[in-house]
């Protein structure tokens, strides 16, 4: 029986097959954060610690996770937007000045990924494409088209909450990242840091009253396209939609 590409995949990505890598190459490493073309100065964020008070019970928490796909027309709180980045993406500590240890495991703290926001409702933020630098823990605004939400929904193959919330969080890999690190062996982790980003999303999302829905199921092409991505060295990997609940 032929094997598929996914067994493929697998198989050839098993530690038997892996090439040095570019790390022990001595090549350089590639920066932990990729500034984009166009993008404006940093807007900074409310201070993610401030929504500290809600401590809501953990099991409660867990147990009302699901995806949601309605959401109310309220808009999130920039307090809130910087929760959830910091929930998903935050920067705990830079030891030596390179390395970014997060809020969320990352093979190798290799952290691989670009949040690229879809804002269309946020206190205080002019709706539009934003890229979070999580350093700065600060948003720069990117050129984007205005149907970008319409032009979403398409790409998502007209899944309706892929541009009906509050925000839409867009996760692009940036391979070299992890296989500089790992090799080709570094796509699978790809795929297992972007469910736990999307985890702590779901769980952010309802501790401050809001849901969330991710999305899998997109055309690969048009949304790099639409994006600005190559889809070999950037490409996007997985997104959600988060708005307040209805």
């Amino acid at each position: 029986m032929a094997r598929g590409i996914g067994s493929e995949f697998m198989r050839l990505t098993r530690h038997a097959h892996l090439e040095i890598s570019e790390q022990r190459l001595g090549r350089p490493e590639p920066p932990p954060v990729e500034p984009a073309a166009g993008e404006s100065d940093a807007q900074p964020l409310p201070d993610p610690g401030a929504t500290r008070a809600l401590a809501p019970d953990f099991h409660d928490l867990v147990t009302r996770r699901v995806s949601r796909r309605r959401y109310a027309e309220s808009p999130l709180t920039q307090r809130e937007l910087s929760f959830l980045l910091w929930c998903t993406q935050g920067v705990k500590d830079i030891p030596g000045g390179t390395v970014t240890l997060r809020t969320v495991p990352s093979a190798g703290a290799r952290h691989a990924f670009e949040t690229l926001l879809l804002v269309r409702r946020v206190e205080g933020l002019a709706p539009g494409l934003y890229r979070f630098d999580p350093p700065a823990h600060a948003l720069r605004a990117l050129p984007a088209p205005a149907d970008l939400s319409e032009r979403l929904t398409a790409a998502c193959y007209g899944q309706a909450c892929a541009g009906a919330g509050a925000v839409a969080f867009l996760w692009v890999a940036i391979p070299r990242r992890m296989t500089w690190r790992y090799g080709e062996r570094g796509y699978r982790y790809l795929h297992l840091d972007a469910g736990h980003v999307a985890q702590n999303l779901y769980l952010a999302a309802e501790a401050i009253g809001a849901g969330a829905c991710a999305i899998a199921a997109f055309d690969d092409q048009a949304i790099d396209a639409l994006l600005g991505l190559d889809g070999e060295r950037a490409f996007l990997i997985y997104l959600a939609a988060v708005g307040k609940k209805p």
